[in-house]
């Protein structure tokens, strides 16, 4: 089959199990570089990595991963590393050990596989645990030894499957630093599908939202956020004590979010703060929260469920009854 445009191309696709579709028809390109894939429970998701790494054969349609056509067996699942939700670990193999097992079945040597998880655990900073036992890894170390194995045959596209689950706050921002770091420092592609926006559009170059098995929207990341006219972020320098604020100032971390009518601007939130004896330290245009996007494209999915875009069978016609 004759390679298609981009490190991952799908035309068409649909799949599922028992003979009923789950996902698509499906039509997505991704050029080298970082997609975040996103969607709710039952979007779809886990379903597109299985059919990536083969454990899913289409139903129909077609598609291509680095060249290679789905289906392609082992020569596709060289060119794809996978990092699971799921710990996948082999109880009492030391961490050095399993990454040198995944390397010789990504198929390189013995030697080479050695040397190279060596490598990696320097980068992925385990290096003071690639002796010990993965029974006794730590959460954190546990997904970074997942990340080196998916990286020891040095595949041009990686698939991560929630890798920042269970981590805490500054074990995710560890995480997060390390992916960022692969595709900047070592030119790495990656897929990261994921419930939290957060790591998105902190390390994705574009967004993939899927909703009942189809692509709602595909933009990059940078446009995905929308400024909102008459919407202001609103801070001051003091709490306004025992003052009665006005209805369309609405509390919003340590500020408040501001809706004008239309055809007024800034100034008159000036007005309105020296009129209530407060002083203004800051003003900012608001932008749409992604959460906020999600949440109006799978509004706008569920009420056009009963149109033709979906037929009655379709997931998105059972989620919107």
């Amino acid at each position: 089959m004759k390679a298609l445009a981009g490190i991952l191309e799908l035309k068409d696709l649909t799949a599922g199990y028992q003979g009923k579709a789950v996902l698509g028809p499906l039509n997505l390109t991704m050029n080298c570089g970082t997609l975040g894939l996103l969607g709710p429970n039952g979007a779809g998701k886990s379903t597109l990595l299985k059919v990536l790494l083969g454990l899913v054969h289409p139903m129909s349609g077609s598609g291509t991963v680095a060249g290679l056509a789905l289906g392609s067996g082992h020569k596709l699942r060289r060119v794809i590393g996978y990092m699971s939700e799921a710990d996948a670990l082999i109880p009492g193999m030391t961490g050095i050990d399993y990454v040198s097992f995944a390397g010789e079945l990504g198929g390189l040597s013995r030697r080479d596989s050695s040397r190279r998880a060596h490598e990696l655990l320097h980068v992925l900073e385990l290096d003071e645990a690639r002796y010990r036992l993965l029974d006794e890894y730590s959460t954190g170390m546990k997904q970074r030894i997942k990340l080196a194995q998916a990286l020891i045959h040095d595949p041009p596209l990686l698939l991560l499957d929630e890798p920042t689950s269970g981590l805490d706050p500054s074990g995710r921002d560890a995480m997060l630093d390390l992916l960022e770091r692969l595709h900047k420092n070592h030119g790495k592609s990656f897929l990261l599908s994921t419930h939290l926006m957060g790591d998105v559009e902190r390390t994705c170059q574009e967004m993939v939202f899927l909703f009942a098995g189809q692509v709602l929207l595909k933009e990059s990341v940078s446009n995905l956020s929308r400024s909102i006219p008459s919407e202001y972020r609103v801070r001051l320098r003091r709490p306004p004590l025992g003052i009665d604020l006005p209805k369309h100032w609405r509390p919003d971390g340590d500020g408040y979010i501001v809706r004008l009518a239309k055809g007024l601007d800034t100034r008159a939130i000036w007005e309105e703060v020296a009129q209530m004896g407060l002083v203004v330290a800051h003003i900012s245009q608001r932008h749409e929260d992604l959460r906020e996007r999600f949440a109006q494209l799978v509004g706008d999915a569920k009420e056009g469920a009963g149109k033709d875009g979906f037929g009655k069978d379709h997931p998105a016609k059972v989620l919107a009854s």
